[in-house]
Formats: structure tokens, sequence, C-alpha cells
């Protein structure tokens, strides 16, 4: 049985070393195989994390920057401040996607040199494997009595005994070792996948970002053109929006109070902290849902129909379950401030347990109606589109039975309707940070 085992360990070990020339060769297609030592490569990682963290210290200087824009009075200066701040952050969220990518690059280079000396050292244990088979094959491990009558004496038949021994135990050494090295190879291409997919999809953000960076470009100059830069023009554009969207509020209120006052809670899944995830990284909650302070004086209703998340524009937005995108949409009618209605551009997701999923107010969509979609893939990126003061998403729960799709002037396309239920009763809230006066 041992020695089966050991051919298998061998065969296996053989498919893992054939697998090496593959990663060499693609490492080399990529231009990333050079002579630099890991040490070398090393220190090039660690400056790259260097001028991540630098990056970052200036988004957050920009965060802090936005959220005091975000609390002055609605101006004509205001939007313009806080276009400017979004491209400047798209700016720098390009910059770091360029910087993660090139640290990938030489994370990738070192894992193609660590898989090549593993691969090396798994070729010398078959060699040395199989000059031991050769040698007890000669051997063929008599017993001591059989050596005895071939030997003809007693020590000489013990040292050939002990040899023997020796060999046995060179060879299940040499065994274990190449299992061992089969095992370390094995992670090692595991995590050379992974970095390959995590490359993949960090140069995909920084094609989109880079398009939602030219959208911001041109909403700030149409803002300026269409305005001619005098705020009593564009104030008097702004009240119109808001009378507007009031009415469009105010029909969705009634509709959704009439909808929660019949509706049976006992049909909902029992709350379970943890049954979605936070469609955003480090998520931010800016206003809570329900009949917060905030929602009592914005909106006719005085009610906030789902949990709304701070975050800057051209930020990755992930689905919180597994599902189907059942509708993605969008409501403005243009990209100026005073054309953009209810949601902007949105996506509902369907999921187990008749829950639903929204995500409103994104700058990009990149899935598609029908698609099947795994808790944590990548949908959208976060905006201010629709009738939103900053930028954020939008985060809503509803109970998939109740949801209407309904056509409502001025808004474009369609807008959901239906029986809201509090996110933050099915979401993990210790991974959060409530932001004071989000209640």
């Amino acid at each position: 049985m041992r020695g089966k085992g050991a051919i298998t360990l061998l065969c296996t070990a053989a498919v893992a070393v054939a697998i090496v020339p593959f990663f060499r060769a693609e490492a080399l297609a990529a231009g990333t195989m050079t002579t630099s030592t890991l040490s070398d490569l090393q220190a090039q990682i660690d400056q790259k994390n260097a001028e991540l963290h630098g990056i970052q210290v200036q988004r957050d200087a920009l965060a802090a920057q936005l959220s005091s824009i975000n609390q002055s009075k609605t101006s004509l200066s205001k939007d313009v401040q806080a276009l400017t701040n979004g491209v400047n952050n798209l700016n720098l969220q390009i910059k770091q996607n360029q910087v993660t990518v090139q640290k990938l690059t030489l994370q990738m280079q070192s894992d193609s040199q660590d898989i090549a000396t593993i691969g090396a050292e798994i070729d010398d244990h078959h060699a040395a494997i199989g000059k031991l088979m050769v040698e007890m094959q000669q051997q063929e491990e008599p017993g001591l009595i059989a050596l005895i009558l071939k030997k003809g004496n007693l020590s000489d038949s013990v040292a050939a005994a002990q040899n023997t021994t020796l060999l046995n135990q060179a060879f299940y050494q040499n065994i274990s070792d190449l299992q061992d090295l089969r095992d370390a190879l094995s992670q090692k291409i595991t995590d050379a996948n992974a970095l390959k997919d995590q490359k993949q999809a960090q140069q995909a953000s920084l094609a989109n970002q880079q398009s939602i960076l030219s959208a911001q470009q041109s909403e700030k100059q149409d803002l300026l053109d269409q305005t001619k830069g005098q705020e009593a023009v564009y104030q008097k554009l702004i009240a119109q929006l808001d009378e507007q969207q009031a009415a469009i509020s105010q029909e969705i209120g009634a509709v959704e109070d009439e909808l929660r006052a019949s509706f049976n809670p006992n049909l909902l899944p029992s709350k379970l902290p943890g049954l979605i995830g936070f469609p955003v990284a480090s998520p931010i909650i800016t206003q809570l849902y329900g009949a917060t302070a905030y929602a009592k004086k914005a909106y006719s209703n005085h009610f906030h129909n789902g949990v709304d998340l701070g975050v800057p524009i051209g930020t990755p937005v992930y689905a919180a379950a597994d599902g189907t995108v059942f509708q993605v949409d969008n409501n403005d009618r243009g990209t100026s401030r005073w054309k953009k209605y209810q949601f902007g551009k949105y996506i509902m997701i369907d999921h187990a347990d008749n829950l639903t999923t929204l995500y409103a107010h994104l700058s990009r969509q990149v899935v598609k109606e029908g698609e099947t979609v795994k808790k944590g893939q990548l949908i959208g990126y976060s905006g201010a589109t629709g009738y939103a003061d900053g930028p954020h998403v939008h985060f809503g729960l509803y109970w998939t039975p109740s949801i209407e799709l309904k056509t409502i002037y001025p808004a474009a396309g369609l807008v959901p309707v239906g029986v809201t239920v509090d996110p933050m009763d099915y979401l993990p809230r210790s991974v959060a940070t409530i932001q004071r006066g989000a209640y």
C-alpha cells in the first residue's frame, strides 16, 4: 500500500511541476519576469504599499472636505465644489488603481519565482527518490536470517540490514518532503491565480472609473455653461426640480404607506443580521431607515425607505447576496443637476426569502437584467445620479411580491414602489459606522 501511495504522490507532483513552466511563460509574456531578487521585489512591493497609503491619506482629506461641503446650503458654488471634489477623488482612485495593478504585477513576479524554486526542489526530490528506488530494488529488503546465510557472518549481515533500513528511511523521508513541497506548490499556484483575478478586476475598475471621470468633468462643464455661472439661474432651476421631485415622492410615499399599513410582517423572514451584506466596503451610514429626524424634514411622507451609505463617486458597489438581477434602469432625464429624478441609475436584485435589494444613485451599472450574481460580486459604481444632495448609495430592501414598477412623470424609466423593510434587520451591524445625525 505504501508503495502505491508513493507512486500516486510522484504522479501528482509531476503534474504540479508541469504547471510551473506555464506560470513562468505567462509572467514572461506579461513582461514581469526579470532578474530581480526576491528581496528587490519585496522592497518594490513595500514602496507601492507606501504610495497607496499616501493616496489614501489624500482621499480621506477629500472625504472630509466633501462632508463639509454637503453641510452647506444648496447653491451653484456648492455643486461646483462637490463636482470638483468628485473629479479630484476619481483622479486619486484611478492613480490608486494604477499603483495597485503595479503592486499586483510585482507580487505575481515574486510568486512566479517561488513557483520555479519549488519546482526545482521537486525535481531534485524526484531524482533522489528514483535513485533510492533503484538501490532498494537491488537489495530487495531480505530478512536478517537470509542476510546471514547470504553474507556468511553476523556483522556483515547486520550492516547490510542497517543499510537497507537507512535506504527505507531516506526513501520515505523524501516522499514526505515531496508531499510538503507539492502542498506548497499547490498553495502558490492558488495564490498566483487569485492575484491574476485581482489584477484583472483592478484593470476593469480602472477603465470604468476613467469613464466615470469623463462624465463628471462633462457634468461640471454643463453646469457652468447652462447657468452661465449665475446663482439666480441655478436657484430657479433647482426650485423647479424640488417641486417636481416632491410630487414624485408624495406619489411613491402614499402608495408605500398604504402597502405598509396592510402588510403582514409575519411573512418576512426572521430577522437575521448577516443574512445580507453591505454593498460597499467600510460602510458609513449617513441616514438610517424609517422616520428619521432628517426624513421628517425632507420628505413629504416623513419616511426614508432605505439606508444611505456615504461613499465617494466611483466606489465599487457589490451584490448584497446571491440572486438574479431584476431591474437595471435610470430615472434621470440627462446629466444636468435639475434633470435628475428619484433613484437615478439603479439596480434591483431578487434574492431568496422573497427579498429584493435596491442600489440607487449609481454612476455606472455593470450588470444586466436576468443576470445571476453572487454575494460580493461587482455590480456597479456609486455616484450622485437621481435626486441626491451628494454622492452616496441608497440601499433599499423590498418584500419582492409587493414590488411594482411605475411610470411617474417627470422621472424617466420605471420607478420601483413596494413594501420596504429595514435593511439593518438583516445586515451585519458590527462592520458599519453610523454617522452622527443618521437617526
